[in-house]
């Protein structure tokens, strides 16, 4: 007697059975996002004036707003360790802002658990301009006048170029949780 075979299933939903996201992007795409986006400003083009916004920090807040849950409160000393080492600011400088910055959107998550995007702007946009203000401040410059006002533009991109991050943030959260096919 002869045994056949079943055919391979071809409809729309065959193709995902069986398969689960792979644990190791899902643990490492939200890391290594963080830490690239820590080393890019480094190949930006020399200004007077500062304008590259702090891409390792836009991008964590993205993560931490777009994802609630998925880093963990202690993820803002090494990362801002490895921030540290890239930034120009005084070390220990990240450290410290990277970990009260987390621990702050976790205070206003269980204050307030529903958000709609635009108070994730906002929260960002706070964020980012006490982070830019403190690395000013803390940065062994003399802080004066002028030097606040050439600040203004870092501080303006920075909170614009928020939801162009965090809209690449959700793609690499699709990506992270893209059902991979086991061989």
């Amino acid at each position: 007697m002869e045994r056949i075979e079943p055919r391979a299933r071809s409809d729309a939903y065959g193709s995902r059975i069986n398969r689960s996201h792979s644990p190791l992007l899902a643990n490492i795409i939200p890391w290594a996002s963080i830490l690239v986006a820590s080393i890019l400003p480094i190949f930006a083009i020399a200004a007077a004036l500062p304008m590259v916004p702090p891409l390792g920090f836009v991008v964590l807040l993205a993560w931490r707003l777009v994802r609630p849950g998925l880093l963990p409160v202690w993820a803002g000393f090494p990362l801002g360790l490895f921030d540290d080492l890239f930034s120009g600011q005084p070390f220990g400088f990240a450290i410290m802002t990277w970990s009260m910055t987390l621990l702050i959107i976790e205070a206003i998550e269980m204050r307030w658990p529903w958000r709609a995007f635009w108070q994730d702007w906002f929260t960002a946009g706070i964020l980012s301009l006490l982070y830019l203000l403190a690395g000013w401040l803390l940065s062994g410059a003399s802080p004066t006048l002028p030097s606040l006002v050439a600040l203004v533009p870092q501080i303006v991109l920075t909170i614009l170029v928020f939801p162009v991050i965090a809209r690449f943030v959700a793609r690499l959260d699709e990506l992270r949780l893209r059902r991979w096919r086991r061989v």
